[in-house]
Order: C-alpha cells, then structure tokens, then sequence
C-alpha cells in the first residue's frame, strides 16, 4: 500500500491534476535538491514512472497523471536537476544547464529510491517524453526496474539541420574546452517559447487550449520557466545521443509515440532506433507535434488506448 509520507514541497494548482496529488523534497547523491509529484498512490495497476523533457515541470503532467489514473495508474514525475523547482545549476538560472547527462542518472537513482521509501504500487512502467527519451534510454540499459517502457517525441537526435550539425559539434566541445560552456548555445534564447511565442506556427501542440495550459503555468509560477540551453548542456547531449546510438536496443516491450509533424527532435533518429528494436512498436500520430501527450483530444484518446492495451 502507499505510505505517503510527508509532501514538504509546493504542488500548484496549474497543474490540473487528479485529487491527492503531492509534491516531495529530494536529494541526488551529489547534494542537488530535486523535486517529485506523485498522484493516484493507492492505484491498483502500478505506476507509470514519468520522465519528462528538457524545460519541463512535474506540473505540466497533471493532465497525463489524471488520463493515467482513469486507466489504474499511478504516476510519479520529476523535475530533473537545472529545471523546474530543482536546483539551478548556473548563476544565469534561465539557461538549462547540465555537466554531463550522467548526472540524470543520479536524479533517476533518487526518484527511484523515493517511490520505494512510499511503496508506490508495483508494478513499475516508463513513460518518457523528449530529453527524458534520453535519460530513460540510458536509464533501461543500466536496469531500470519498469515491466515495459514507452516514448514520446524521445530525444534520441536532435532537429538540427544537416549543415549545422558540424557547427554545433565544434562550437560546444571549444566551448567545453576553453571554459565557456556556460554560455546561451546560438539561436537560442533565455525567454521560455512558451512565454514569448504565438499559438500560431508553434512546433508544440495544434491544440490551442493545451497551449495556453502550458503557458498559464509558467505566468503563474515564473520560477518555473527556462530558456534556451547552455553550449555544456548541447555538447553533453550530443555526447550522450551519440554514445546511445551505438548500443543495442534494451530487451524490454515498447511503444513509441511520434507525430506525424515533429520539430524539435529528429524523426529519423527516431524511426532508426525502433527499426532494430525487436518487438517495439512506433505508433505515428497525424497532424500530431512534438507535445503529443498534451494534442488534440482525439491524439490523446489514441496514446491512451495504446499505453492501456500497452502496461496490461
């Protein structure tokens, strides 16, 4: 049974999730402070470990929780370290920032430990959205204990045009070199898109009221918004994106959900790693962008169809 122990940490509002929810302190083995929301505890199929992407808040998956719980599930998600109300890494805390991309892993370690310390019922399932595709890639490979996983939008290339994929290898390993790494990678920038872009053209979702959702949360909390990435964090995950492709695809049941429209991670990258993943399934979503798990209602009802026949 769930124990919930004592919830030290804000959960806001914005997040529209289920009933219950609460919001916990953490501590990775390196000192970083991290924060966990779970909801539905006392759920009676398991619970869908959520790992987000880069940017991202444990209140953007209120939505997901309460469309997981209408199946039987409950859900835990993280804010990973340099986002959200973990610990900033850099002075310039609108940047996203990371040393290396090992360092999730030891953000994964605490969040594990704390869904054993609050007995979250068994068993465990892996649902992970665009940089946490890569950090639950990389997570699978070093035993990560889900019966099955399954991706959205995963991280697994990034959308960069072909001609400036050379620049980008070479700007942020000088960068890493010369002690720079702290600095905006170009074209970016330190405001949140959702904060300073239109509905009209976005790349997220097509559905406009999940994209004034997003956006309401970041207006309310500001503390929550992030900008653009530093150049470490660029060449730690090319690094990381380019150690993963050259293993083999974990012995584990999966599904991969991926708009039909994305465009911010490489769908080609995708499509590769499903190729020669035995067993695995890509599932692609018309019309669907990036934030397929916050699309149009009838995207939506699709994943959760699949994800139920999926974790049974």
């Amino acid at each position: 049974m769930f124990s919930g122990g004592s919830a030290d940490a804000p959960l806001h509002p914005t997040a529209d999730g289920p009933p219950g929810g609460a919001a916990y302190w953490l501590r990775a083995a390196d000192g970083v402070r991290l924060r966990v929301a779970v909801w539905g505890g006392d759920a009676g199929r398991g619970t869908v470990l959520l790992f987000p992407g880069r940017t991202e808040c444990v209140e953007k998956y209120g939505r997901t929780a309460t469309d997981l719980l209408a199946l039987g599930f409950a859900s835990m998600v993280i804010d990973w370290r340099g986002q959200g109300l973990a610990d900033r890494l850099i002075a310039d805390a609108a940047l996203g920032h990371v040393a290396d991309f090992a360092d999730y892993q030891l953000d994964v370690a605490a969040m594990l430990a704390h869904a054993r310390a609050l007995n979250l019922p068994q068993p465990w399932y892996l649902l992970a959205h665009s940089m946490g595709g890569c950090i639950g890639l990389r997570a699978l490979h070093l035993g990560l204990p889900v019966r099955r996983a399954a991706f959205s939008a995963p991280m697994w290339g990034i959308g960069i045009a072909a001609p400036m994929r050379p620049v980008a290898w070479a700007v942020s390993t000088l960068a890493r070199a010369t002690g720079l790494s702290a600095l905006l990678a170009p074209g970016q920038s330190r405001d949140s898109f959702l904060l300073t872009g239109a509905f009209a053209g976005n790349t997220l979702t097509s559905d406009a009221e999940q994209w004034s959702y997003m956006k309401a949360q970041l207006v309310a909390v500001p503390a929550l918004a992030l900008g653009g990435p530093t150049l470490r964090w660029l060449n730690a995950a090319l690094r990381e994106m380019r150690s993963l492709q050259a293993l083999p695809s974990p012995t584990m049941p999966t599904v991969t959900f991926l708009g039909t429209t994305e465009g911010i991670v490489d769908p080609a990258k995708v499509t590769e790693r499903m190729a020669r993943w035995p067993g695995a399934e890509l599932v692609m979503l018309s019309g669907g962008r990036h934030e397929v798990l916050l699309e149009s209602p009838a995207i939506r009802a699709r994943i959760l169809a699949r994800l139920d026949a999926h974790f049974a």
